[in-house]
């Protein structure tokens, strides 16, 4: 019987990570289903993206509530654990494969462990010190049994925590995976589908929480006034803000400055080959979102990442890193666009991640063997 693996999607975004693993199992002759849970059950309605690629969604378990306050995160891991814990029982996967730090999947894979389903994990291992990202994946870590990590440096962190070096395998961002797999818009096929009036210089700007602290509407801010200082002829791109505590609010403070300028948009969910796209016409991306980081200079394109959100996270050449104040900013988006990245070599891998995942889950043949893990070597 072919190894049945579940697979827990939380956004848009990381389904944009996941689709290309969820493929090549597929391809593979292994069962693969889908259960989609927060923002894909959002006014945005995201399940549509994954069905385009091919997956009717297994389940859904809709956790998303009113308020977006840290309560009301803990509320809907709540509600999450409650909810997998049906699907997964349900469908009875041999393996549960997800990727990242969000709460959502740190619930997810709570669920998971003590049901005894052992648990696959992409991008264990790297390092983010501004948010509580950091300590969601590291804990995703301890309790998954496979791990697949964006570079080397990460699988060496992974193996520090007492992972077994044969569990550990650097195989790259599946994110990159996406990117050659995507066949780009034109530049005025771009500003026409963002409904942006053609400019000669473009910025995609994306600005999730800062969740260690109180300061992300004050960064916000900052950020909002330095860009608003830009003349007309920049465009600006606005995507979604996470549903992390304080996620609305921020959300709500980028629709209203969008709304006094012709030539800034908000949208919720690109979409990746719109993101993409917009990326590929953008003369530079402004923000602090691990896209920046991860994707981006895979495009040759400079980022500038503002604050602290991704700090301690590995970055190539064509990142400029600068405090979240007006002056700082404003600095380093005339660094970012005086640059060249052309040349800029992304360290997250070489596009062929999906595979060297499939190829490894594919060839487990007792998975229930993977809930017991031998100690790795003191580091």
């Amino acid at each position: 019987m072919a190894l049945h693996v579940a697979i827990v999607t939380g956004s848009r975004a990381d389904w944009g990570l996941l689709a290309g693993p969820a493929r090549a199992l597929a391809d593979r002759g292994l069962r693969v289903s889908v259960i989609a849970t927060g923002q894909h059950l959002g006014p945005a309605n995201t399940l549509e993206a994954i069905r385009q690629d091919g997956f009717e969604p297994a389940d859904t378990v809709d956790i998303l509530l009113a308020a977006d306050t840290g309560a009301a995160a803990a509320k809907a891991m709540g509600l999450l654990q409650i909810g997998l814990a049906e699907t997964l029982g349900r469908l009875a996967p041999d393996l549960l494969l997800v990727l990242g730090d969000r709460y959502e999947i740190l619930a997810a894979v709570s669920a998971a462990l003590v049901m005894r389903i052992p648990v696959a994990h992409i991008a264990g291992g790297d390092i983010t010190e501004g948010a509580m990202d950091d300590a969601i994946r590291h804990a995703i870590t301890k309790m998954a049994s496979l791990h697949f990590t964006t570079t080397e440096e990460a699988a060496a962190r992974v193996r520090a925590m007492g992972e077994p070096a044969g569990r550990v395998h650097a195989v790259g961002s599946p994110g990159i995976d996406r990117i050659r797999a995507t066949a780009l818009l034109t530049r005025d096929e771009t500003f026409a589908a963002l409904g942006l009036p053609p400019t000669p210089k473009l910025l995609v700007v994306t600005f999730h929480p800062v969740t260690l602290s109180d300061s992300s509407r004050a960064e916000l801010a900052a950020l909002l006034d330095t860009l608003g200082r830009l003349g007309p002829e920049f465009g600006l791109v606005f995507t979604g803000v996470n549903a992390d505590p304080d996620g609305a609010t921020l959300d709500r403070d980028i629709a209203a400055f969008c709304a006094r300028r012709p030539n800034a948009v908000h949208r919720g969910s690109l979409g990746s080959r719109l993101y993409f796209s917009a990326v590929a016409a953008a003369d530079a991306v402004v923000g602090n979102s691990s896209s920046g980081l991860y994707e981006v200079p895979s495009f040759g394109k400079p980022t500038v990442d503002v604050g602290d959100r991704q700090k301690g996270r590995l970055r190539a050449s064509s990142v400029v890193h600068c405090a979240p104040t007006r002056d700082a900013i404003a600095a380093a988006i005339a660094q970012a666009l005086a640059m060249d990245a052309s040349g800029a070599v992304n360290p997250y891998g070489d596009g062929r991640s999906s595979a060297r995942i499939a190829d490894v889950i594919a060839a487990i043949e007792r998975p229930r063997d993977l809930l017991r893990k031998p100690a790795g070597d003191a580091p």
